[in-house]
């Protein structure tokens, strides 16, 4: 490890900016109003503990009791329950791309940070080999809309994603859940929470989980792709020496070894292999069988294990001084590595076969001062850092079934016949670099009550990030492993940015159960290097860093006594710099590249209704508009065209039926449903890679006695085929494609103890 370098910060001045309310959405499965007896959620959303309707931030949450019985199990299932959220999975289901109100990223390589920004226990993790298997024994789901430039800092242009999981509690309690579904699926979690003394506890979960294969693979003695085999575990130590001081320590590992995805390689007018075994004699390109033959299926030869393994470590320390004042400390450590081969042509033959690799280590530390007076303002200041490291490795295998020289043997010699003239036929190409980003961050967000209706808030955040990219080099090898060429020589590149980036706004309150709002917010994401550099030097490059400015107008209301919530909000972005990766289709070279201006304007609004005691629903309609104003690709006029994953429409809704509550039996119905209006997941929105419009149907049905619970669940319950990434590889004769999962179901028992 190289030793740090001082950084000097000079004094700053902090300023006061007026902060917008934004509409707060819930969308926990069953939320008992105020006035009814019930407890409301809360979320720390604003980094305090504060009611879920209360807070003035475009928050929506899931509480943990619905995560566990809508079986929200990965990234892919949040995009059910909030319109305008958009998940894509190009390199898999553990490398999950969120895209927020059309706000997204296309880049899929390893060592990059998305726009919007996930975070576990208040710890940002920014690279994919640290996120690992969380969803479980979680207290709830939040998810931020727009930029949260303020309290968050970078990579938060699009939002975030809070998993915050269940706190230590003094008295002893436990939960087993165990369930079996399709595809041999065999799962089990729990939790046991345990008092050691009246001021410590500790609570120990787990989870587990083993599943078939649903892309089924033709070949024989090949096994079946998609599969799952994980499990995570996590400890979590309270320790509360006085009513003013509290620590809460939280250590996690998860491993996965499932067997990786299917790739759905769409065939080319020539086959998959564009006629390149024609040319040589050697056999025909592969053309992949009819839709009626089944798009969840291939005959993929190049197969293994995804390895991930994920270690953390964090600590929560809290101290309220006194006179209305805390002192919040969140310490972290976080290592891990993630390893996958990918058939990327989806077919028997060896077109395209990638190898990703992915090794990350990170520590931060964020201190905050935070005020809860009851004047009419309040204050949070705080100090951030950050330092990543990684180390990252891909290869590219190209037609390394082909005999080039036509000797009658595939060696090393057919590399380094093919290489020299560019067509790399029975080649890898490796690279590899070490890449080190550091953040700096002092930052504010304030309120100040004008009236008792009248709040104005607000808050700015400087950062200062610098990254490097060290000893960054592509070589050539053949099909044995010997070096045949190097193409990009050992080289380094870095980068140093400042931003400032805040938020301004006011809310109105006319009553306890109206909220008006407007706001102006800036969000950024800091610089990226290119990943994909193989074929040249001038591919080595850095991305500028993407801001987006947004204005919003919103409203949230709750009527006949909090029975009925309706929320709604209308935003407008000026998307500048969007990071893009752009690969040419005829020849797999990829360039990580700027998309000058984007513009954005959408609208959401949400309903629940609790119509009585045994019956409620909600539902939510996210609507967007996008368009590119300019920006170049490949020499293509962009301008225009629309940004990737942000379908015009998305809906969503469900409903909650009690069918029997004796007071000993209780008998429950959910059914839900999704719906997804087309969209492109490329910016030259080519017709033929546009995923049309869809809908999804899920639910569980429930039964509990005391502590006791059986749940029968469904998803994708119509088995509707659906695209979940596109790209264009013409240049090798097909289409790669991820698809989304099939109909899937089963049951678990629960007991509560």
């Amino acid at each position: 490890m190289r030793s740090e370098r001082k950084l000097k910060v000079g004094f700053m001045r902090l300023a006061v900016l007026l902060n917008l309310s934004v509409s707060t959405i819930a969308l926990a499965q069953e939320v008992p109003p105020e006035g009814e007896g019930g407890d409301d959620i809360v979320v720390t959303a604003l980094k305090r503990s504060e009611r879920l309707q209360d807070v003035p931030v475009s928050v929506a949450a899931i509480s943990g009791d619905a995560v566990k019985d809508q079986r929200i199990t990965k990234a892919d299932d949040l995009v059910m329950k909030m319109p305008n959220l958009q998940v894509t999975s190009t390199v898999g289901e553990g490398t999950p791309i969120f895209s927020l109100r059309g706000v997204s990223m296309s880049d899929f390589s390893l060592n990059q940070s998305g726009p919007v920004a996930t975070y576990y226990d208040e710890v940002y993790k920014g690279n994919y080999a640290l996120l690992g298997v969380a969803m479980y024994d979680l207290e709830r789901i939040e998810v931020l809309r727009g930029p949260q430039g303020t309290l968050y800092g970078k990579n938060t242009t699009g939002g975030a994603v809070n998993l915050i999981s269940a706190r230590p509690k003094h008295e002893f309690s436990g939960s087993l859940t165990a369930g079996y579904g399709n595809y041999d699926r065999i799962e089990a979690s729990g939790y046991v929470n345990v008092p050691l003394g009246d001021t410590v506890a500790l609570r120990v979960a787990g989870t587990f989980a083993r599943a078939d294969g649903w892309f089924r693979n033709t070949l024989a003695g090949k096994p079946d792709m998609d599969a799952v085999r994980e499990y995570g575990l996590r400890a979590s130590l309270l320790v509360e020496p006085s009513s003013n001081l509290s620590f809460l320590l939280r250590a996690s590992t998860s491993y996965q070894n499932p067997y990786n995805y299917g790739v759905y390689g769409q065939s080319g007018p020539d086959g998959i292999g564009a006629g390149v075994y024609e040319a040589f004699g050697q056999g025909t390109s592969y053309f992949r069988p009819t839709a009626t033959d089944g798009q969840r299926k291939g005959a993929l030869n190049y197969v293994g294990r995804r390895e991930g393994r994920t270690y953390s470590v964090a600590l929560n320390s809290q101290w309220k001084m006194g006179d209305g004042l805390s002192l919040i400390s969140v310490s972290s450590w976080d290592k891990g590595r993630l390893f996958f081969i990918e058939d990327t042509d989806g077919s028997p033959r060896s077109v395209l076969e990638i190898d990703y690799g992915d090794r990350a280590e990170q520590i931060a530390q964020d201190l905050r001062l935070a005020s809860d007076w009851s004047s009419p303002f309040n204050f949070i200041l705080g100090f951030y850092f950050n330092r990543e490291k990684v180390f990252n490795s891909s290869s590219l295998g190209i037609f390394r079934d082909i005999d080039y020289n036509g000797d009658g043997t595939i060696n090393d010699q057919d590399c380094r016949d093919s290489a020299p003239v560019g067509d790399f036929i029975a080649c890898s190409i490796t690279n590899r670099f070490d890449q080190l980003k550091k953040s700096y961050a002092v930052y504010s967000d304030m309120s100040y009550k004008v009236t008792d209706t009248i709040t104005l808030r607000g808050g700015l955040r400087y950062s200062h990030d610098k990254g490097e990219q060290t000893d960054l080099r592509s070589d050539v090898f053949g099909v044995q492993g010997g070096l045949t060429a190097t193409l990009i020589p050992p080289l380094a590149l870095s980068y140093s940015v400042d931003k400032l980036s805040g938020k301004v706004g006011v809310d109105v309150k006319p009553s306890r159960d109206v909220l008006l709002y407007a706001n102006y917010s800036r969000g950024y994401r800091a610089p990226s290097f290119n990943a994909q550099a193989f074929f040249d030097p001038s591919e080595a490059s850095v991305a500028k860093a993407e801001t987006v400015d947004a204005f919003e107008l919103g409203w949230k209301t709750q009527l006949a006594d909090r029975r009925i919530t309706f929320n709604g909000a209308l935003f407008y972005y000026n998307y500048s710099n969007q990071q893009f990766i752009n690969v040419n289709p005829n020849t797999a070279a990829q360039t990580l590249v700027n998309i000058d201006k984007s513009r954005i304007f959408g609208a959401e609004a949400e309903l629940s209704v609790r119509a009585t005691d045994m019956l409620s629903f909600r539902a939510g309609l996210g609507l967007l508009n996008t368009k590119i104003k300019r920006g170049m690709l490949s020499g293509v006029d962009l301008a225009g065209n629309r940004l990737t994953n942000a379908p015009s429409v998305s809906a969503s809704g469900g409903v909650d039926l009690t069918l029997l509550d004796d007071g000993v039996n209780k008998f429950s119905v959910h059914p839900e449903f999704s719906y997804v209006s087309g969209q492109f997941f490329e910016v030259l929105n080519t017709p033929r890679l546009r995923q049309g419009s869809y809908a999804l149907l899920a639910g569980h049905i429930k039964y509990q006695r005391g502590p006791f619970s059986a749940t029968v669940w469904g998803k994708n319950l119509t088995d509707k085929f659906y695209y979940t990434a596109r790209i264009d590889t013409q240049g090798f004769g097909f289409d790669y494609n991820h698809v989304g999962a099939p109909r899937t179901f089963g049951a678990t028992v629960s007991y509560d103890f």
